[in-house]
């Protein structure tokens, strides 16, 4: 057999005639790489490779049972590791799940940041609360469990063939007292044709519902590209295939209209990949390919984070999902990213935005896994705009520069508006500029507004102002004027919050905490960058 040789293509001329998002002559690993300030290098985490990011962990799983001893938790509570992340200065933040009886205990994921030396500085909880529910037998059966839970499938998202899986016996301390519950997954599709895997949590004693939450993540966006890019494929045999070495391995392939499978990979005779018209399967792909290298490149270059999970491992990409499937969705089971053509199969939802959107939703669940409903939801909503829009600029894309709308090429509307707006959020006629009692029961997309106006705030500042030929007119909720730290100085900020203080659990006033915490680490505790966190988050009312 051929051995498989990693090589950049460079897809010229005509390639990408309708890509609108991609520069010529754009490199993918090269552009945007930042200059990091000597007051921020000691906070700021490393690059770990695999083999130290592995041996960090396996220390962590080896000393795990007298962390729990040291943290104070209960006999019958052990801790999992799932996360870890090191600064410069040396500092830990170890992230775990945590299991009572041998169930898991959802909203009990905890982080210890651990010195230089070995001590413990400090912890962070998803919840204060001591987890001991008052028994761990249920009175009501798995059975009526899975009934009430496909009733709500059905119900609340009006799942085609809801199909509720067996319930798994859980602990469940993401809000009030713990208590032993059941967690049924109903699959189903939802009526737009997005596959659905929605959570719903039940009491296993009283048989009320607690919580729902769906685990596949969407998202909208269009592709009109132009330009040359280079993309990461490998040869196999007398062929060429869209599989990046360079990044992980990373993988694009063709569901040839499917909603099910891996896909086909894509194979090509010349290693010269699209004609940029939607009717050729291959510009697609090239779009989804190049998005993920840059999504990839964005976190390595300005992060420090080696792929998603930070295991150096990548992804892989679905193109041609469905019959004029109007989305694009990230699913941590198969740790994919799936796209659709758009209206009439002529619009693939393909646009850089859109994979740095949808991978960020990666990201969050190997770090804070912030629920996908309630504040918390918002969040992860509004963390995948932030790294998105962030890997934007990054892309120094001269067809289409950095800015702080989202989906701006879609014209879903049909007057050229974008989705979102983050300057002002509420001019799409949705979404929350300012936190408000009940924001938490708004849809995840809009009250993810809160988050995007704070870090537009944060970023550029209030008030009119153009940015990249762009304007923009940002409010506050009391009528201050905030003045911005620059973008850069932002995403680091909300990268570390995300990354070492946030839990399961966080609302916006946790995010104003953590980001509290992570912009003193990052720059002092009587820096600018801590105070205009804190007056960018007055400015869109979370106190």
């Amino acid at each position: 057999m051929t051995p498989r040789i990693s090589r950049k293509t460079r897809i010229t001329g005509t390639a990408l005639a309708a890509a609108g998002l991609l520069a010529a002559g754009i490199t993918v690993g090269t552009a945007g790489a930042s200059t990091t300030q000597t007051g921020e290098k000691s906070a700021l985490p490393i690059k770990l490779s695999a083999s130290h990011r592995a041996e960090l962990l396996r220390d962590a799983g080896a000393t795990k049972a007298q962390t729990a001893k040291e943290l104070g938790l209960g006999a019958q509570e052990k801790l999992v590791v799932k996360d870890v992340i090191k600064d410069a200065d040396g500092t830990t933040h170890t992230r775990y799940d945590r299991t009572y009886a041998g169930l898991p205990v959802l909203g009990g994921d905890l982080i210890v940041h651990t010195a230089k030396g070995g001590a413990v500085k400090s912890t962070t909880k998803a919840t204060d609360k001591s987890v001991k529910p008052p028994s761990t037998t249920a009175k009501i059966a798995p059975t009526a469990a899975a009934k009430s839970a496909q009733g709500t499938a059905t119900k609340t998202i009006s799942a085609k063939g809801a199909d509720a899986q067996t319930p798994t016996k859980v602990v469940w301390a993401a809000s009030g007292n713990p208590v032993l519950a059941y967690d049924t997954v109903v699959k189903g599709v939802k009526k737009d044709g997005t596959p659905s895997r929605l959570h719903v949590i039940t009491d296993a004693n009283s048989g009320k519902k607690l919580f729902q939450y769906d685990e596949i993540r969407t998202g909208k966006g269009e592709s009109q590209y132009s330009g040359s890019v280079e993309l990461g494929t490998e040869k196999d045999g007398n062929k060429f295939t869209l599989t990046d070495g360079e990044r992980g391995g990373h993988r694009t392939t063709n569901l040839e209209n499917s909603e099910n499978g891996e896909g086909k990979s894509f194979m090509d005779d010349d290693d010269a990949w699209g004609t940029g018209k939607p009717d050729d399967p291959q510009t697609a792909a090239v779009d989804a390919a190049y998005g993920a290298g840059v999504t990839w490149d964005y976190y390595k270059n300005v992060h420090g984070r080696s792929g998603i999970k930070g295991d150096g491992k990548g992804a892989s990409s679905r193109v041609h999902y469905g019959d004029s499937y109007v989305n694009a969705f990230w699913d941590d089971s198969c740790f994919c990213m799936t796209y659709g053509d758009g209206e009439g199969n002529k619009k693939p939802l393909t646009s850089l935005d859109v994979a740095a959107h949808e991978m960020s939703h990666g990201v969050t669940s190997a770090t804070a896994n912030l629920e996908y409903s309630g504040e918390s939801g918002g969040l992860n909503e509004a963390t995948s705009d932030i790294f998105g829009t962030s890997a934007e600029f990054y892309a120094k894309n001269d067809k289409d520069p950095g800015d702080y709308l989202i989906g701006e090429k879609i014209d879903i509307n049909g007057d050229g508006s974008p989705l979102r707006y983050m300057d002002k959020p509420s001019k799409d006629g949705n979404s929350l500029d300012f936190w408000k009692e009940g924001a938490g029961d708004v849809d995840v997309h809009y009250s993810s507004g809160i988050g995007n106006h704070f870090f537009y705030l944060l970023s550029e500042g209030s008030g009119p102002k153009e940015i990249g030929g762009v304007k923009y007119d940002s409010p506050t909720a009391d009528g201050s004027k905030v003045e911005g730290i620059g973008r850069d100085k932002a995403e680091k900020i909300w990268f570390k919050a995300l990354t070492a203080y946030m839990t399961s659990t966080t609302d916006y006033k946790g995010a104003r905490e953590a980001t509290v915490k992570a912009a003193t680490d990052l720059y002092g505790a009587d820096s600018a960058e801590l105070k205009g966190v804190g007056a960018a988050w007055t400015g869109v009312a979370v106190k």
